[in-house]
C-alpha cells in the first residue's frame, strides 16, 4: 500500500534518516516509537508530502488516501460549529445536500420535470454517500471522544486547543482514509476518550500509524512496532510489550557480537603494533590493516532505560496530615462540581486523580493547593512545603537563562555539582546544561520544569499531566524519581502505565463527591470491572418494579477494628525492615569480594533466600489482616 525505499533526510546538517526503508501493508496497525528529536513526526510529514526526502522515495498505491492528525491543527479556528467542522469529512454529501435543498426551494414556485429529474438523481447520489446517516455518525464520534450533545452546535473557536484537536480527530475518523496517521493523539484526551479511541482503532478497517508515548494505548491498538533510532527504521512484529522483549534479546545478541568484535580488533591492533617495524612481517601487517579498514563495525548498544538515583532533601518533616478537606462544596454558577465532600491526604500518600475531563480534577487540584475559593473547610497540615507543576508553568521559565542557571534560581540549597547531577538524571549532560531555555523543545522544557519542581525541597508535590510531551525515556526517569520520592503527592494523569507505576491510592470524582480507592491503578481497574453499574441496578428495578434486596449492615466492632489496624501497622514496620534486609543482602552478593569467594557467596545467597521467604510470609500476613479490616469496614 505504501513503500518507503532507501529514504535519507537531513535537517540543519543533522542526519535524521539514512537509507531507511519500511513497507506499510493494508490493515497494518503500526506504533512509531523512539526518543524525542529522532524523526518520528518528521517521518509522518514526509509520508504526507509536507516535506520531501533528500534521497530515496516514498511511493503509494493510487487508492491510498491519507489522513494526518498533527499538532499544527491546534491553530485552526472557525465560526462553524464543531458538528459542521466534523461533517466537512463528508464534503461531497454535504455539497449534494445543499443542491437538494436549493432545488426543493426552487420547486416551491417552479415545478418542472427537469427539476424533478435532477432532484431524483441527487437524492440517489446522496443515499449512495450515506448522507442520511452522516450527521448521526458525526454525533456518535464527537460524543465518543468527550463532547456533550449541547456542545455540538457551539463554534469551534470557543474551545481550547486540546478540544479543537479532538474535533479534527473526529473529522479524520469520519473520513476513513486508507492510511490514518496520528501524532500523539492521547495528549489531549481524557481516560474515557482514550479507551473509546482504542476500541475504534482496533476495529478500523484501514491502516494506522500512530506516534505515542502511552505504552498501554500502544499495546491496546497496534500489532507492529517500528523503532526510529540510529537514522533507521527497525520493524518488530508485535505490540509494545513484544517490542520490549524482542529489543532486549536483540540488544543482548548485539552486545555479545560487539564484545567479540572489540576483542578481535584489539588482538589485530596488538599484532600490527608488535610487528609494524619487522620487514619479515610487512605483508601480514598490511593485510591486517586492510582487514581492519574493511571491517563492518558493530555499534555498541546504548541503554536508553537508564537507572537513576535521586537524593531528596527535606528541610522539614510534615505531620501526619498534609491537607484535610471537610464538607467542601464548589460551584461555577449553576454548575455544581463538588457538594459536601470530605477527603484527607496523609503523609506518604501518592495519589492519582483520574477521570473524565470536566469532572473537576483541575479544580480539585487548585482547591488542595489553596488557590480556589470554596464553601467548607480546608486545613493545611503541619510543616507542609508544597510545589506545583503544570504545563502552563513552562511559560514561567526564564527563556534567556541557561538550564543550570534556571535550576540555581529555583531556591534549592544544592551545590552546582549536585544540580548537574540532577540535570544528568533528566538527560542534560556535559555542555547541555549551558543551553539557553529558549532553544529547548517542548519536551526538554518539561524536563527542566520537572527538575525544578523536584529539587525544591518540597515534601508535598502537585503534578498536573506531567508526562505530556515526555518521551518514554524521560517518562521512565520521572517514574523512578517519584518512586524514590519520600514525600507525598497528588498527580493528575491519563497515562495509565505512569499512574500504575507511581500511585498507591486512586481518587476520582463521582456524584459530586471525592471517592478513594486504596490501591494501585491496576487493582482499581480490576475492582471497577467487578462493580455492578448503577444503570443496571436502575434498569433491573424498572423491569421488575421492585427495588433490589438490601441487607441490614452488621454492627462494627470498633475494638476489633482498632486491634487489627494496630497489628497491621506492626506488620508494615516489620516489612519495611525486612525489605531493607533483602536489599542489603542483594547488594552484598554483587560485591566482587563476595561473588569471587564461593563459600561467602553460598552463605550470603542462603541468607538472601531466607530473608526473601520471611518477607513473602509477612506480605501474605499483611494481606490477610487487610482483608479482615476491609470486611469490617464494608459493614460500616
Amino acid at each position: 500500500m505504501l513503500s518507503i525505499n532507501n529514504l535519507s533526510y537531513l535537517i540543519g546538517g543533522r542526519t535524521l534518516f539514512e537509507e531507511a526503508s519500511l513497507h506499510i501493508k493494508p490493515k497494518d496497525k503500526i506504533g512509531l516509537i523512539g526518543l524525542n528529536g529522532k524523526g518520528k513526526s518528521t517521518l509522518l510529514k514526509l509520508i504526507n508530502k509536507d516535506i520531501f526526502p533528500d534521497k530515496g522515495s516514498i511511493s503509494r498505491a493510487k487508492d491510498c488516501t491519507i489522513g494526518f492528525l498533527n499538532q499544527d491543527l491546534l491553530s485552526y479556528l472557525t465560526e462553524d460549529s464543531i458538528l459542521t467542522v466534523a461533517m466537512s469529512a463528508f464534503d461531497e454529501a454535504v455539497d449534494t445536500q445543499r443542491k437538494i435543498d436549493a432545488i426543493l426551494h426552487k420547486m416551491e414556485t417552479e415545478y418542472t420535470d427537469n427539476l424533478v429529474d435532477k432532484l431524483t438523481k441527487l437524492q440517489e447520489r446522496f443515499e449512495q454517500l450515506d448522507g442520511y446517516t452522516m450527521q448521526a455518525k458525526a454525533e456518535e464520534i464527537l460524543e465518543g471522544i468527550g463532547f456533550t450533545t449541547a456542545q455540538l452546535t457551539k463554534p469551534l473557536k470557543e474551545f481550547s486547543g486540546g478540544w479543537r484537536m479532538r474535533v479534527m480527530l473526529a473529522k479524520l475518523l469520519l473520513e476513513k482514509p486508507a492510511l490514518l496517521m496520528l501524532d500523539e493523539p492521547t495528549n489531549h484526551l481524557d481516560l474515557p476518550s482514550i479507551e473509546w479511541v482504542e476500541n475504534y482503532l482496533r476495529n478500523y478497517e484501514g491502516s494506522v500509524v500512530v506516534v505515542s508515548h502511552d505504552r498501554q494505548f500502544l499495546n491496546n491498538t497496534i500489532s507492529k512496532t517500528v523503532e526510529v533510532a540510529n537514522s533507521e527504521l527497525t520493524l518488530y512484529e508485535g505490540n509494545f510489550d513484544f517490542y520490549i522483549q524482542e529489543k532486549e534479546l536483540r540488544t543482548e545478541i548485539q552486545n555479545n557480537a560487539f564484545a567479540n568484535q572489540q576483542q578481535q580488533i584489539k588482538q589485530t591492533e596488538k599484532f600490527i603494533e608488535r610487528f609494524r617495524s619487522k620487514s619479515t612481517k610487512a605483508r601480514q601487517v598490511q593485510s591486517k590493516v586492510k582487514s581492519l579498514n574493511r571491517l563492518d563495525r558493530i555499534e555498541e548498544v546504548i541503554d536508553e532505560n537508564a537507572v537513576v538515583n535521586f537524593k531528596f532533601d527535606f528541610s522539614q518533616k510534615p505531620g501526619r496530615f498534609i491537607t484535610q478537606l471537610n464538607n467542601i462544596s464548589k460551584s461555577y454558577g449553576d454548575l455544581e462540581i463538588l457538594k459536601n465532600t470530605t477527603a484527607t491526604i496523609e503523609r506518604g500518600d501518592k495519589i492519582a486523580l483520574i477521570g473524565a475531563n470536566g469532572k473537576g480534577k483541575s479544580t480539585l487540584l487548585r482547591i488542595i493547593s489553596g488557590n480556589e475559593p470554596i464553601e467548607g473547610e480546608r486545613v493545611d497540615g503541619f510543616n507542609v512545603i508544597t510545589a506545583f507543576y503544570a504545563q502552563h508553568q513552562l511559560e514561567s521559565l526564564g527563556v534567556n537563562n541557561e538550564i543550570l542557571e534556571e535550576l540555581k534560581q529555583a531556591g534549592s540549597t544544592k551545590t552546582e555539582q549536585e544540580l548537574r547531577g540532577v540535570l544528568g538524571c533528566f538527560l542534560f549532560s556535559g555542555d547541555d546544561v549551558f543551553k539557553k531555555v529558549k532553544v529547548l523543545s517542548g519536551g526538554e522544557k518539561s524536563r527542566v520544569a520537572l527538575a525544578r519542581t523536584l529539587i525544591s525541597e518540597a515534601n508535598f508535590l502537585m503534578l498536573d499531566e506531567p508526562t505530556n510531551h515526555l518521551d518514554m525515556q524521560s517518562e521512565n526517569i520521572l517514574i523512578q524519581a517519584l518512586q524514590q520520592y519520600k514525600g507525598s503527592f497528588v498527580v493528575v494523569s491519563h497515562n495509565r502505565h505512569f499512574v500504575n507505576q507511581v500511585a498507591n491510592k486512586i481518587w476520582y470524582i463521582e456524584d459530586k463527591e471525592i471517592k478513594e480507592y486504596p490501591g494501585t491503578f491496576q487493582e482499581y481497574e480490576y475492582w471497577r470491572s467487578k462493580q455492578v453499574p448503577q444503570e443496571e441496578v436502575k434498569s433491573s428495578t424498572k423491569k421488575n418494579g421492585t427495588k433490589p434486596k438490601s441487607t441490614k449492615p452488621k454492627l462494627v466492632d470498633t475494638n476489633e477494628l482498632k486491634s487489627l489496624e494496630k497489628e497491621l501497622e506492626g506488620i508494615e514496620a516489620k516489612i519495611e525492615k525486612m525489605e531493607a534486609q533483602v536489599k542489603k543482602e542483594e547488594n552484598e552478593m554483587a560485591k566482587p569480594e563476595v561473588y569471587s569467594n564461593p563459600e561467602r557467596l553460598t552463605e550470603t545467597n542462603l541468607a538472601f533466600e531466607n530473608s526473601k521467604q520471611a518477607l513473602e510470609k509477612l506480605q501474605s500476613l499483611w494481606e490477610d489482616v487487610a482483608d479482615q479490616i476491609d470486611a469490617i469496614q464494608s459493614n460500616e
